[in-house]
C-alpha cells in the first residue's frame, strides 16, 4: 500500500500505474496546459497591440476577425445631429446584428443602438460612406478611407446573408430563443470538454473495476478447491495482490466522481447567479421601456401643443435658398433656382437631382391618366353588396400585461385574443392589395413601356392606402385554409389565396385578369415585437405579367411599424424601398417610403421614385403618398447642377406638369366603428354561395367577432388552434412512423398550388396549378381538409 503515492513516471509496477488513475489524462492536461500558456501569450500580444491601436480612427482594433467571420468591429464615424455632425463611435457586428457604443468600455454594459441585418438595406453612396436602413432606423456611416469602408461593406453583406438563412432554416424551437454570445459560446464548450474528460476518466475506472472483480473471483474461486498448503499460500497472495488492486481503482473512481461532482457544482452554482441576474435585468429593462414609453407620450402630447410652425406641403412653396425637401442631414447647400422649382427627394441609390417645370406644354407626349379618370370604378358592381359591417365593441384591455413577456418573439409565436384582431384573415388583407386593379386595367392597354411602369408603380404604393388607419391585427390563417375573391363578372378578375405553410407562416396568391394581365405573390410575414413599436417585414416577390405585350414586372414590400404599443394612440408606418423591375425590358423604377420623423420639414407618409429605362436614364419622376395619391413628371431635359458640400453633383430635371396616376378612394360612411374598412373590405366577409368549406368566410371564430360575440370568438379560436396541433402532432407521428419503417413520407402538400422554381429571381415558390375554378363549378370539395 506503501505504493500508492507513486508518481506516473515511476516503476513499472501495475500498481503504480493504478494509483495514477484519478490523473489518468496527465499528459493530455499537460498538452492543454501547454496551449492555455501559449493561448494566454497570444491574448496578452493581442491586447496590447489592441490598446496601441485604440486611438488609430483610421482601421479597427487589431485582431478584429477578417470580415465574414461570426464576429467584426471596428471604429466609425456616424451621423448625430447638425450640430455634432460626425461622431466616432466602436461598431461592433456579430449574429447579423450592427451595435454601436461610443468606446469600446461600454460594450460591457450600455449599447447605444442595434440594427438587425436581415432586413436591412445597405447603402454605399460615395468613396467612404455607407447608409444602413430597417424598420424605419437609419445609420449614416463613414470610413476613414476607401480600403477600411470595403471591408466594413464585405463583412456586412456576408453578414447579412447568413442572417437571411438562419431566419428561414429556424425551427419552431429556436425561432424564439436569442443567439448565444461568442464568449459565452466558448466558455459553454470549454465545460463541455472539461465534463467529457471527467466522464472518460469514470469509464476508463469502471472497464478497470470490472476486469480485476473478474479476476478477484476466479481467484477466489481457485481457493475453493485447493489441497496443497503451498499452493494456498500463493494463492492467498495473488487474492490480496488483487484485492488490492481492486480497493485501489475503486479509491480512485471515488475520488474521480468527486472531482465530477464539485466541478458540475460549482458550474451548476454560477449558472444560478447568471440566471439570476438574467432575470434581474430582464425585469429592470421592463421598467425601463415602460418608463420611455410614458415619456415619449408626454413628449408628443407637449409637441402637439406647442405652436406650430410653418411645413412645406405640396402645394407650399419651396424655399428660396432652394434646399431639396429631403436633403440627408449633413448635405446642406443653397441653390440659384426660382421659387417656381419643384424638389423631390435625393433617391437613396442615386443621385441627388432637383426638378424644374417645364412652361411648354407641346413638348408633352403621353398617355397619362387624367385626375378623373379615377373618380370611381370603371364599372359599377352587377350585385349590391353590403356597405356596413356590426360596429365594433368597446372592450378594455391591459396591452402591457400580455406584451412585457413577449419582447423579442415573432408576432405569429405569440397566443393572442381576438381583442387585437380585425375580422378579417391575412389571406383576406392580400386581395385588398386589388382595390384599385384599374390601374393595371390601364396599364394593359398602355403602349409605352415606361408609362406602364409609372402605373405599376401607383399600383405597388396603392396597396398601403388602406393601412394608414389598421392598426388591428388579422387573423392568423389555419394551413390549408383558402379565400377566393370572384369578380369575374363586374371587373373581369378572378383571386385566389391559399395558406400553404404555417410554420413560417406563408401564403400562396393569384390573379387571373380578362383583361390582359396575371398576377402572383407568395408572402411570408415575420415580425418582431420591439417593447414600443412592432415591425412586420413582409418576405417574397410580387410577379405582374401582362398578356400583351409580355411584360414581366417584379418587386417586394416595405417594412410596416405599428407605433406606441404600450402607452399612446397606435399609428402605422411603412419605410424603406421598392425596386420595380420590368424583366423584359430591363426597365426599373425605384420607390423610397420615407419614414416620419417629429423633426422633418416633410410631408408625412412621402413617397418619392424614378423611372428609369434599361441604359439607366431617367423617364419620369414620381411623388406624392402612400395614403392618398400619386403623381408623375416627364422629363424632357436633364443637366449637371451644381456640387454639394460634400464634392458631390446633382441632376437638375426639367419636367412637365405633374399628372395624377392614383388617388384614394374615400372610406365609407361611419368607417371609424367598423375597423376604418374600405367598401372593397367591408364587403370580404359577406356570404358567397358555393365557396369551398376551407374558405375564410366559414371560419367561425372570425364570423363570431364580425357579429360582436368576442368571448364566444376567444372560446372558438382556442378550439380550431388545438384542432390545428392535433393534426400537427399526428402528421408528425406519421412522419416518424415511416422513416421508422424505411418509407417515403410526403409530408403536408397544399392543394391548390405547388412548388415551382422561378425563371426570373431563381427562388422556389408557390404558383397556382389550378383546378379550384373548375371544382367550384362542380361543386366537388370533398377532396378539402376539415380545419374548421
Amino acid at each position: 500500500m506503501g505504493r500508492v503515492g507513486a508518481p506516473c513516471s515511476g516503476p513499472g509496477r501495475i500498481v503504480s500505474f493504478l494509483t495514477a488513475v484519478p490523473c489518468l489524462s496527465c499528459k493530455q492536461q499537460r498538452r492543454r496546459r501547454r496551449r492555455h500558456h501559449r493561448s494566454a501569450a497570444v491574448d496578452r500580444g493581442r491586447r496590447r497591440m489592441s490598446e496601441q491601436g485604440k486611438s488609430a480612427a483610421s482601421t479597427p482594433a487589431s485582431g478584429t476577425p477578417a470580415p465574414g467571420s461570426d464576429m467584426y468591429k471596428g471604429w466609425l464615424f456616424k451621423w448625430t445631429n447638425y450640430i455634432k455632425g460626425y461622431q466616432r463611435r466602436w461598431f461592433v457586428l456579430s449574429n447579423g446584428l450592427l451595435s454601436y457604443y461610443r468606446t469600446q468600455a461600454e460594450m460591457a454594459h450600455t449599447c447605444r443602438g442595434t440594427i438587425n441585418l436581415a432586413t436591412a438595406h445597405i447603402d454605399t453612396e460615395d468613396t467612404c460612406n455607407i447608409v444602413l436602413s430597417s424598420g424605419g432606423r437609419t445609420y449614416h456611416l463613414k470610413a476613414s478611407t476607401e480600403v477600411e469602408r470595403q471591408r466594413w461593406v464585405t463583412a456586412l453583406e456576408l453578414a447579412k446573408a447568413k442572417a437571411i438563412r438562419m431566419m428561414n432554416d429556424q425551427s419552431d424551437d429556436s425561432a424564439d430563443e436569442e443567439p448565444t454570445s461568442q464568449s459565452d459560446h466558448s466558455e459553454i464548450q470549454g465545460t463541455l470538454k472539461t465534463l467529457a474528460s471527467k466522464l472518460d476518466d469514470l469509464s476508463t475506472c469502471n472497464d478497470l473495476i470490472a476486469k480485476h472483480g473478474a479476476a478477484l473471483q476466479r481467484s477466489l474461486s481457485e481457493l475453493e478447491t485447493l489441497r496443497v498448503p503451498l499452493e494456498g499460500g500463493e494463492k492467498n497472495k495473488a487474492v490480496n495482490e488483487r484485492a488490492t488492486l481492486f480497493r485501489i481503482t475503486s479509491n480512485a473512481m471515488i475520488n474521480a466522481c468527486r472531482d465530477f461532482l464539485d466541478l458540475a457544482e460549482s458550474h451548476s452554482r454560477r449558472w444560478q447567479r447568471v440566471l439570476q441576474h438574467e432575470r434581474e435585468q430582464r425585469t429592470h429593462l421592463e421598467e425601463t421601456i415602460e418608463q420611455l414609453a410614458e415619456q415619449h407620450n408626454s413628449l408628443e402630447r407637449a409637441c402637439r401643443e406647442a405652436p406650430t410652425h410653418a411645413v412645406n406641403t405640396p402645394n407650399t412653396p419651396t424655399t428660396d435658398t432652394g434646399e431639396t425637401l429631403d436633403e440627408r442631414p449633413r448635405k446642406e447647400e443653397a441653390s440659384g433656382e426660382d421659387e417656381d422649382t419643384e424638389y423631390f427627394d435625393a433617391m437613396e441609390d442615386s443621385p441627388a437631382f432637383i426638378t424644374v417645370t417645364a412652361t411648354d406644354p407641346s413638348q408633352h407626349r403621353s398617355c397619362s391618366v387624367s385626375s378623373n379618370d379615377f373618380s370611381g370604378k370603371e364599372l359599377q358592381p352587377h350585385r349590391k353588396r353590403r356597405t356596413q359591417i356590426p360596429e365594433k365593441p368597446n372592450y378594455s384591455l391591459n396591452l402591457w400585461s400580455i406584451m412585457k413577456n413577449c419582447i423579442g418573439k415573432e408576432l405569429s409565436k405569440i397566443p393572442m385574443p381576438v381583442n387585437f384582431n380585425e375580422p378579417l384573415s391575412m389571406l383576406q388583407r392580400l386581395m385588398e392589395d386589388l382595390e384599385y386593379h384599374e390601374l393595371l386595367d390601364k396599364a394593359a392597354r398602355c403602349e409605352n413601356s415606361l408609362e406602364q411602369m409609372c402605373l405599376v408603380a401607383a399600383f405597388s404604393v396603392s396597396s398601403y392606402s388602406t393601412t394608414v388607419h389598421r392598426t388591428a391585427k388579422p387573423f392568423n390563417p389555419l394551413l390549408g385554409e383558402t379565400y377566393e375573391l370572384d369578380r369575374l363578372e363586374e371587373f373581369g378578375y378572378r383571386s385566389l389565396c391559399e395558406q400553404v405553410s404555417h410554420h413560417p407562416p406563408a401564403a400562396a396568391h393569384h390573379v387571373m385578369s380578362q383583361r390582359g394581365w396575371t398576377l402572383w405573390q407568395e408572402i411570408t410575414i415575420a415580425s418582431k415585437f420591439r417593447g414600443k413599436y412592432l415591425s412586420i417585414m413582409p418576405l417574397g416577390a410580387i410577379h405582374l405579367q401582362f398578356h400583351a405585350s409580355g411584360n414581366h414586372y417584379v418587386w417586394r414590400k416595405v417594412t410596416s411599424t405599428v407605433h406606441n404599443i404600450i402607452v399612446g394612440k397606435l399609428w402605422i408606418d411603412q419605410s424603406g424601398d421598392i425596386d420595380i423591375v420590368n424583366h423584359r425590358t430591363k426597365e426599373t423604377c425605384q420607390l423610397k417610403f420615407s419614414p416620419y420623423s417629429y423633426f422633418s420639414r416633410e410631408v408625412p407618409r412621402k413617397v418619392t421614385g424614378v423611372v428609369k429605362d434599361s441604359d439607366g436614364q431617367a423617364h419620369y419622376i414620381l411623388s406624392g403618398t402612400w395614403d392618398d395619391k400619386m403623381e408623375s413628371a416627364k422629363i424632357v431635359q436633364s443637366s449637371r447642377g451644381s456640387s454639394s458640400s460634400e464634392g458631390k453633383q446633382k441632376t437638375v430635371y426639367q419636367t412637365l406638369t405633374p399628372k395624377l396616376l392614383w388617388k384614394k378612394y374615400p372610406l365609407p360612411e361611419n368607417a371609424e366603428n367598423m375597423y376604418y374598412f374600405s367598401s372593397l373590405a367591408l364587403t370580404l366577409n359577406e356570404e358567397e354561395e358555393g365557396v369551398c368549406w376551407t374558405d375564410s368566410r366559414l371560419r367561425p371564430d372570425q364570423q363570431l367577432m364580425e357579429a360582436g360575440c368576442w368571448d364566444e370568438a376567444n372560446v372558438e379560436k382556442q378550439r380550431l388552434e388545438e384542432k390545428q396541433r392535433a393534426t400537427r402532432r399526428r402528421r408528425e407521428a406519421e412522419a416518424s412512423k415511416a422513416i421508422d419503417e424505411g418509407q417515403n413520407f410526403e409530408g403536408y402538400r397544399p392543394l391548390w398550388f405547388h412548388q415551382r422554381t422561378d425563371e426570373m429571381t431563381g427562388e422556389t415558390i408557390y404558383v397556382y396549378k389550378g383546378g379550384y375554378w373548375e371544382a367550384k363549378e362542380r361543386q366537388e370539395w370533398s377532396m378539402c381538409p376539415d380545419i374548421f
